[in-house]
């Protein structure tokens, strides 16, 4: 359970660091902001464990022809997915576009690494 809790504020982290860098990429400002990142988190997690699989299935000739860079396009629409069911739930998580959504994606999994390899061997010594 701890690692689950770890991964989610990880991840809600990325996107809260992705949205001040990036401005294709909007969370809102104070204690909304922290809500829509956190909701933003949940949901994207959500998406890549029953969402992004079918994605993946679906589009594995693409993957395979494009030698594994579809999945750039698959980790963005993944990204929009969360973003439209945060705004579906009221929380103002926005991505502008697919050129937001690939860069977005792609930032949010290099500082979730890095966040992962600050605070994720804490995380799993613990659980």
């Amino acid at each position: 359970m701890r690692h689950i809790v770890a991964r989610w504020l990880i991840t809600t982290g990325a996107i809260g660091v992705v949205a001040w860098l990036l401005p294709g990429i909007h969370v809102g400002r104070g204690s909304e902001g922290v809500w829509t990142a956190l909701v933003a988190g949940a949901l994207l997690g959500i998406v890549n464990t029953l969402v992004k699989p079918v994605l993946m299935l679906l589009s594995c000739p693409l993957i395979v022809m494009t030698l594994g860079l579809f999945l750039f396009v698959v980790n963005a629409a993944s990204l929009l997915i969360a973003s439209n069911l945060s705004r579906a739930l009221g929380f103002p998580f926005y991505v502008d576009g697919w050129g937001s959504a690939i860069l977005g994606s792609i930032l949010i999994t290099i500082v979730a690494w890095i966040l992962s390899g600050i605070f994720g061997s804490e995380a799993e010594e613990e659980s």
